[in-house]
Formats: structure tokens, sequence, C-alpha cells
């Protein structure tokens, strides 16, 4: 199978590193022009140094913007003004004791894993339906439908992306365009790579005994047995955009190691 997605345009929000980044690079690799969405100015020019080294040939472009606010998603919008591919990254994760959180740390994950989804695909979506092809991409997570007690308000976002994911494919029906969500289990991904450092270093052991350590814990029914790669959820995200996945829509794909003991 060859995938090609030159011409295309996409837009990856959450880009600087991690799965977005992988994500931008594997569209890249596909032909697509891309471009990249972080915080800060400083995280994107680091990426798009990167990207551009890495992938001499890759059309890429940046916009620092905070897409947890809506002033940050209208600038984001105001310079990207099309897409033909969004992928809705964006997203974090906090370690956190449910009975001592604060409504305002409910709300403000929400606002940066849910809302700036909302926000992207309410201003992008219609141009596509418009045109006739389009894809939309929500990175959801395991966790939303195991949902971890350590980080419920985590899992409760990813769940709300998949409501979405599938109501919005619902609306695009017949259009031409596809909604999908994947979702990835443990990633050596920024975030998760970080937390193993820290506990690897922690516990004097290396950050692969520690992983080890949190599947056989954390995430015992991985079949993998180990970590999932950023590349490898990328590999998923690049086909659902292709022409070959166009009977593809309104599913959630898990690329979790087999974390999930489900069948559907």
């Amino acid at each position: 199978m060859k995938i090609e997605l030159t011409g295309r345009r996409a837009l990856v929000t959450g880009s600087t590193a991690g799965i977005g980044f992988a994500i931008a690079e594997g569209l890249a690799l596909a032909g697509a022009s891309v471009v990249i969405n972080g915080r800060g100015e400083e995280r994107v020019s680091s990426a798009l140094q990167a990207l551009r080294s890495r992938n001499p040939d890759g059309d890429f472009s940046g916009v620092a913007a905070d897409l947890s606010t809506a002033e940050g998603s209208a600038k984001l919008t105001g310079l990207v003004q099309d897409t033909d591919i969004l992928i809705n990254n964006l997203g974090t994760a906090h370690l956190n004791g449910f009975f001592e959180q604060q409504d305002s740390e409910w709300l403000d994950l929400f606002q940066l894993n849910v809302m700036s989804g909302v926000r992207t695909a309410r201003y992008y979506l219609p141009a596509m339906m418009n045109r006739g092809w389009g894809r939309v991409v929500f990175i959801s997570s395991e966790s939303a439908i195991m949902i971890p007690s350590e980080m419920i308000d985590y899992g409760m976002t990813k769940t709300a992306q998949l409501a979405i994911s599938r109501g919005l494919a619902e609306l695009a029906g017949g259009t031409g365009v596809t909604v999908n969500a994947v979702l990835p289990g443990p990633t050596r991904s920024e975030i998760l790579s970080n937390w193993m450092k820290v506990t690897a270093e922690e516990q004097g052991t290396t950050q692969e005994e520690a992983e080890q350590a949190f599947l056989k814990k954390m995430r015992p029914t991985t079949l993998i047995k180990r970590f999932t790669t950023t590349e490898e959820i990328a590999n998923m995200v690049v086909y659902v955009c292709s022409e070959q996945a166009a009977g593809t829509t309104g599913a959630a794909l898990r690329v979790d190691g087999g974390v999930v003991r489900a069948l559907f």
C-alpha cells in the first residue's frame, strides 16, 4: 500500500514533540504540507528545525498559539484559514487525587483536551464538507475506555473526544469527510517518557525497567509487553487520513498494544 497525500494540507495541534511530532512527520513523508502547533514560539521553532532537518523535502510551517483558550484558537484559525486534514492531538495528563482536585483543575483540563478540538473542528469542518473531502482525527486514549483511578479527569476528557468524533462523523455523513478517533495505549511520548525517567532515577533503575514495572502494575493486560512508539501511533493516523481509508469513519481505532480486553 502506498499512501499518497501530495497536494493535501494538514494541521496537527500540539505537535512540537511526542505523538503529534511523529504524526506531522508521517503526514509529510506521505506528501502533505504540514502546519504544526505549540503553545510557545521557542518550542514551535525548535520542532520546525528538527522536522526540516530530518525531512529536507518536507513542507512545514508552524503557529504558536494556546488552543486551550478561545483567543488562542482564533489566532490559529486566523493564520491557518483552511486545511484538508485536521489532527486534534493537543492534550495533557496529570497524576492526581480525585478528592483533592479543585473545580478549576477539571475545567482547565477540559478546555485543553476537549474544547481545543471542538473549536478547530467547528471552524475547519464546514469547508471540508463543502469541498467533499476531508479528514478529522482525534487522538484519544485507551483511558477513554479504561478510566484510570489516578487520572479520572483525563479519562473523562478522552471519553468526551470519542463522543465528539462519533457525533461529527454522523454530522459529516455522505459528504466525503471522515472523522475518527485513534486510541493510543502507554506510549513513549514526551509526557509519559518524562514520568518514566523520573521514576527510574528515583528508584535507581533504567527507564526500560521503569516502563516494565508500570505495565505490570498499571496495564497488566498489555499484549505487546512494552510501550508503543510514537511512530506506531502515527502510522495509524496517516492511514486514516489516506484515500485508502475512505470507508472508515465514526470509528474508535485502538493502537493500545492490546491493553483493552474487548473485541469491540
